[in-house]
């Protein structure tokens, strides 16, 4: 579809059509096939081996949820010529906005074949059977080395900077502890703190420092769910390619990201100027003692560095060891002036579109990505299903 015959308003996507070949099928995801693809998921992204029906119970009800609860499933599936999955597209739908014309967006999720049963072709055959949807862009924000090489030849546009995940610490050794029983829950926290503590004590306690003077005159204070879905379309009006919420749509999505555990509960902050205009918001997972993890941020025009301050001072206040986050070009040069922040590459942020207009906004970096127009709020990125 090209841009101009869009300007009507939003279309209703067709579900990909069902592709068949020698080598398999590759159709829409239905109920039936949702234990098979939990199992799998467990399999290729968590590894666990106790608790696994359990998990995989919970994990199959979740992905009943996020594909199947509106009726009208966009994830997809490859069966192979034997009747049995071969691999598994996770695919949520949304809609941007480019210059007053809606477009239809696919946000890719999780993407894996099953080894045991697929011979190579389960991969490209779902990713061309996406591409042969009625979207006008699709977009990722969680691609592995091994996705990144499948979408190459297919003329996807990297965002390097989207790709990195900063991380600012508080307390060095509490963030190490922290880390640890994050990857080992088994391991005694009697063991940990006190070493945590002392090192901590030993290294002074010095808090990240670093904020701008415009910070001195912004206030922030908590705000709930409802205030941050009504800013947070204002704020980011500046993108030319941004999202297109309809009523009601952004407060779900904001209640389904509250259902994510591994980090702790949902926290909005919003930052004020003197007059009382909120010039920022931010939405983070944080509980004392805990890794804080962002889940967006955005400010307006010149307030991006009093905006994150007020996100690390949140966080800090909370009893937060830490905290990380996806990084964006908008506010890359005011995380360069906060001690103890580290940069990793967390995940592949691609965009394809064969609209030019599209391409050139993805291009310049004028695009509204990540957090919430992404999947890494989604319980799928990190939680841990079975385990309670």
């Amino acid at each position: 579809m090209d841009l101009d015959s869009a300007n009507a308003g939003p279309q209703k996507i067709a579900a990909p059509p069902a592709v068949d070949s020698q080598h398999g099928l590759v159709r829409p995801l239905a109920a039936e096939d949702l234990e098979n693809v939990a199992a799998l998921f467990l399999t290729k992204f968590r590894h666990r081996r106790r608790h696994r029906d359990r998990a995989i119970e919970q994990t199959a009800q979740y992905m009943r949820e996020l594909y199947l609860g509106d009726g009208e499933s966009k994830a997809l599936v490859q069966i192979n010529p034997q009747g049995r999955l071969g691999g598994f597209m996770g695919v949520l739908k949304a809609r941007y906005e480019l210059n007053g014309t809606v477009l239809n967006a696919a946000i890719i999720g999780p993407f894996m074949t099953d080894s045991s049963t697929d011979h190579g072709w389960a991969g490209p055959q779902l990713l061309r059977a996406m591409h042969q949807g009625e979207f006008d862009l699709y977009l990722t924000d969680s691609a592995n080395r091994t996705s990144l090489a499948f979408a190459r030849p297919m003329k996807y546009q990297l965002l390097p900077v989207h790709c990195l995940e900063w991380t600012c610490v508080f307390r060095p050794g509490a963030m190490a502890a922290a880390m640890l029983h994050r990857k080992w829950p088994g391991l005694p926290r009697l063991a940990l703190d006190p070493c945590a503590r002392a090192f901590d004590a030993l290294a002074g306690r010095s808090e990240p420092t670093g904020q701008s003077s415009s910070s001195h005159r912004v206030h922030s204070e908590p705000i709930d769910a409802a205030q941050f879905a009504e800013w947070l379309p204002k704020l980011m009006s500046d993108y030319a390619l941004r999202p297109s919420w309809t009523d009601g749509e952004l407060p779900r999505l904001l209640a389904l990201a509250a259902e994510k555990r591994a980090d702790g509960p949902l926290h909005f902050g919003g930052a004020y100027d003197q007059a009382g205009r909120m010039v920022g918001c931010y939405a983070f997972y944080g509980q004392p003692g805990g890794i804080a993890n962002l889940l967006q941020i955005q400010g307006s025009g010149s307030h991006w560095s009093a905006t994150l301050d007020a996100l690390i001072a949140a966080a800090r206040e909370m009893g937060c060891v830490g905290i990380t986050g996806q990084t964006q070009s908008r506010f890359m040069t005011q995380l360069f002036g906060h001690q103890r922040v580290f940069f990793r590459y967390a995940g592949g942020t691609m965009v394809r579109s064969r609209i030019a207009e599209v391409a050139e906004a993805v291009r310049s970096g004028d695009i509204f990505i990540g957090g919430l127009m992404g999947d890494r709020w989604t319980r799928l990125s990190s939680d841990d299903f079975g385990r309670v």
